[in-house]
């Protein structure tokens, strides 16, 4: 295979990655990673779901000079759009299977098979229960009448014809790639340990590609698990925090991400993470000596902006993730629902 161009980095041990863009995203793009395989080379992610980013996937592969259509197959970290757009189009050039966790199956599976409206309506209902106002609820229902749901991504995903099966092996000849299940981001987020020693022989335990896990310089959102069908109260934030611990044990020697870049000290990541997420939690309960609901909560936390110039969708991810966190003082009984408030406001205890 030749050297690298600039959308191309060699990992070495049969590694590399693409960048992939993300349209109009400030993350820039995805780092969708080559394994070679005795079959034939595995791709770890694909990309959104776009003309340009097709482009840069298979210009990309053509530099390593592989086409598009020698894939054996692609394994996927997450359902979202620019993890697993492309891999139908994939699957549909090269006849490779794809694999996913079953969790986040279910949700390719129930988001194909929903009338297109029904996540918008929900979406709705759990805004007002949070608490948002009128004013931001309009939009929601307008689109619901309207049928611009359709156009929105995610709708027609591809369904795998593989699970991965968390502490297992993935079936790749000549690999050991094992599958380690760590909710949070999604239900069936999946990081994927490579089992090797590192082509540098840095000190560790061989290499993680980590999708959206675990970042080199960025948390990534920690929401609320949407299922309209689904009464079980989750607790994505707890499951995060668990999965980190989990992942810092494993002491590998350099962890490949899906975004930015390549990096060593995962344990010192994950230390840096676990804290930023106590010290919000901490700020949080100082928020929530008044009763607060989480609409409320999120107008008031700390972003990377502030609140006014905060997108229209982008708030409602921010009041998803607030959710998720207070959700997660109440299960440590730092916080509790107030009685009789409606939309329902929450307090430090």
């Amino acid at each position: 295979m030749q050297g690298p161009l600039p959308q191309v980095t060699e990992h070495g041990g049969g590694v590399w990655s693409l960048r992939v863009p993300i349209p109009d995203n400030p993350l820039g793009h995805t780092l969708v990673h080559v394994l070679d395989t005795d079959r034939g080379p595995v791709l770890v992610d694909t990309g959104w779901d776009d003309p340009a980013s097709w482009t840069e996937l298979t210009g990309g592969l053509d530099a390593l000079g592989l086409s598009v259509r020698e894939i054996h197959g692609v394994v996927i970290t997450h359902h979202h759009p620019d993890h697993h757009g492309l891999s139908g189009r994939v699957r549909e050039e090269s006849g490779a299977w794809i694999a996913m966790h079953a969790a986040d199956t279910a949700v390719v599976r129930r988001t194909r098979e929903a009338d297109p409206g029904t996540w918008l309506e929900y979406l709705a209902r759990k805004l007002a229960a949070a608490g948002a106002p009128e004013d931001h609820l309009a939009p929601l229902r307008a689109a619901r009448t309207s049928g611009r749901m359709r156009t929105l991504p995610g709708l027609r995903s591809a369904l795998p014809d593989r699970e991965i099966v968390p502490g297992e092996l993935l079936d790749l000849a000549g690999r050991r790639l094992r599958a380690i299940w760590t909710p949070g981001h999604t239900p069936g987020h999946v990081c994927l340990h490579l089992e090797e020693e590192h082509p540098s022989r840095l000190p560790g335990h061989g290499r993680l590609f980590s999708g959206d896990h675990l970042l080199p310089g960025i948390s990534p959102h920690i929401g609320l698990y949407e299922d309209p069908d689904d009464a079980i109260e989750t607790d994505p934030l707890g499951d995060y925090l668990d999965s980190l611990e989990r992942i810092g044990r494993l002491g590998v020697a350099e962890v490949l991400p899906a975004h930015q870049h390549a990096f060593t000290d995962s344990a010192g990541r994950v230390r840096v993470l676990l804290d930023h997420h106590e010290d919000r939690l901490t700020g949080l309960l100082g928020l929530l000596a008044t009763p607060l609901t989480p609409w409320q909560l999120a107008e008031r936390m700390e972003w990377n902006r502030p609140w006014e110039q905060i997108p229209y969708g982008s708030r409602n991810i921010a009041v998803s993730e607030a959710e998720a966190h207070v959700r997660r003082l109440v299960k440590l009984g730092r916080a509790e629902a107030v009685p009789g408030t409606d939309p329902v406001e929450f307090v430090a205890v």
